[in-house]
């Protein structure tokens, strides 16, 4: 006979989901690494290539999420950028902003800071006011409306010139109010974060928070952390897990304080690998690990699909995650006023 000993298993493990779902839903979080080109959701790239007569290689959105084959960072970028063509008008932006924006809102994400990256769209003969105009606009209207804070970091790419990038910072100090930081994202191989020293240099004089990319299992992927923590002086990593192969590094960055902006699922496609127990290891050696969601509509998981994705496929416990949320008010680019409403809020929902 199969009685209620028999289910219980079943009926406590999806009872327990169900708790930490809820769990993880009604926490108010920060996201502090995502790319707001990698928000761009297909049926909403076919809305906008339809808007301005732009052909795409398939049929459908289906389709398009079906040619979702990357396995590594060099893959992953060529799907990347040849969806980007659908950006043209300063409204393109701005949808794919707000779209993003609202997402945040349903997840609790209250804070968030964007990268975008200029470079992807000026090369196009796109204009970087239409841009950064378009984003600017969401983000009012988010705020407002949504109750959503948000600020902008502007993204190099790493296999352009140090002068194009220098060039797109002169261009953007006529929007410097709408910008707290720089960063660099992109192709690794053969374009260290020393290479673009002036120009982060520059951009720190300017009154610029500095971020660097040192995506998983990178060809000198050492060096380039140990480029940004002694050279270019960065005030937060982006990724940053291979630290954890060299423990002067480890605690160096335990000592500064830096953050790392981690994205589980994202490396899980990346890496094959959602890096679960390295997480696990930075928070024991005090450095401030934080989870987000890098380019959510090709992983197909937003931030409340990452921390989901720790707590039922790494374990992570209320407390584990609680911490790694708290990380992120923590280091994110914010007044000390700011920050603290946040952890007050924080604070309230965990009791």
């Amino acid at each position: 006979m199969l009685g209620i000993a028999a289910l219980s298993p079943t009926y406590t493990l999806h009872s327990e989901t169900f708790m930490m779902r809820a769990f993880i839903q009604n926490l108010p979080k920060a996201e502090l690494h995502v790319h707001l080109e990698g928000t761009l959701e297909p049926e909403l790239s076919f809305a906008l290539a339809t808007r301005n007569g732009v052909k795409l290689d398939h049929d459908t959105p289906e389709a398009l999420i079906a040619a979702y084959d990357f396995h590594d960072l060099p893959s992953f970028l060529k799907i990347y950028y040849k969806a980007m063509e659908v950006l043209l008008t300063e409204q393109d932006f701005f949808d794919m902003s707000w779209a993003y924006l609202k997402k945040t809102r349903e997840q609790n994400v209250l804070y968030c800071e964007m990268f975008f990256d200029p470079q992807a769209h000026t090369g196009r003969g796109v204009a970087f006011d239409t841009v950064i105009q378009g984003i600017h606009r969401a983000q009012v209207q988010a705020a407002s409306e949504l109750g959503v804070e948000s600020q902008l970091v502007m993204c190099f790419l790493r296999e352009l010139s140090a002068e194009s990038a220098m060039q797109t910072l002169l261009a953007s100090l006529s929007y410097k109010e709408w910008i707290v930081g720089v960063g660099l994202d992109s192709e690794e191989k053969n374009n260290p974060p020393i290479k673009f020293a002036e120009v982060f240099a520059r951009a720190r004089s300017e009154g610029y928070r500095l971020t660097m990319h040192c995506d998983v299992n990178q060809l000198n992927t050492l060096l380039h952390i140990r480029q940004c923590l002694d050279d270019i002086r960065v005030d937060r990593i982006d990724h940053g897990i291979n630290s954890l192969e060299d423990p002067a590094i480890c605690a160096e960055i335990a000592r500064r304080g830096l953050g790392l902006t981690v994205c589980p699922v994202s490396n899980r496609f990346v890496v094959q690998n959602l890096t679960g127990e390295e997480i696990r290891k930075m928070m024991a050696l005090g450095m401030k690990a934080t989870i987000n969601s890098d380019d959510p509509a090709y992983f197909r998981a937003y931030m409340n699909e990452n921390l989901f994705a720790l707590a039922e496929e790494a374990g992570f416990e209320q407390a584990e995650i609680a911490q790694l949320v708290r990380n992120s008010f923590d280091v994110a680019w914010l007044s000390d006023e700011r920050r603290q409403h946040y952890l007050d809020l924080l604070d309230r929902r965990l009791g």
